[in-house]
């Protein structure tokens, strides 16, 4: 599944549906460098959201970490299973950890973001 996704630079994934829309979640290098994540701050549906603007936060042991949308558009859906259980995001972040699904007002805007390969080389020059 992997595969499938794209990546922005601060660590937010991205899944096509197919369908006008995309799931959206935190990269596993993000949470494991959050640790445990003890709160997420879920926006509300219908919220607006602009490519690379902070939407929504989330809260680990370690600190705070803002979430960036990687598309612009209007949530759709947010994962409520998080409000009580915020650690899916450690334990499944790229399947039951999702956060938000977003219908795109610009399509082409996945073409700015990352590939899964890009994504993972951009993490190994970071680690230099």
């Amino acid at each position: 599944m992997e595969s499938a996704l794209k990546f922005s630079e601060t660590h937010e994934w991205s899944l096509d549906n197919g369908d006008g829309t995309i799931t959206m979640g935190i990269s596993n290098q993000a949470q494991g460098f959050l640790g445990d994540i003890v709160f997420v701050d879920l926006p509300e549906v219908g919220d607006e959201v602009e490519a690379g603007e902070t939407f929504s936060l989330v809260e680990s042991v370690k600190g705070a970490s803002d979430l960036y949308a990687p598309v612009s558009g209007e949530i759709v859906e947010i994962n409520e299973e998080l409000e009580g259980g915020p650690e899916i995001i450690n334990e499944s972040p790229y399947s039951a950890g999702w956060i938000v699904k977003i219908k795109m007002s610009d399509e082409s805007e996945l073409n700015d973001l990352l590939s899964n390969e890009d994504y993972q080389v951009a993490n190994e020059e970071d680690e230099d």
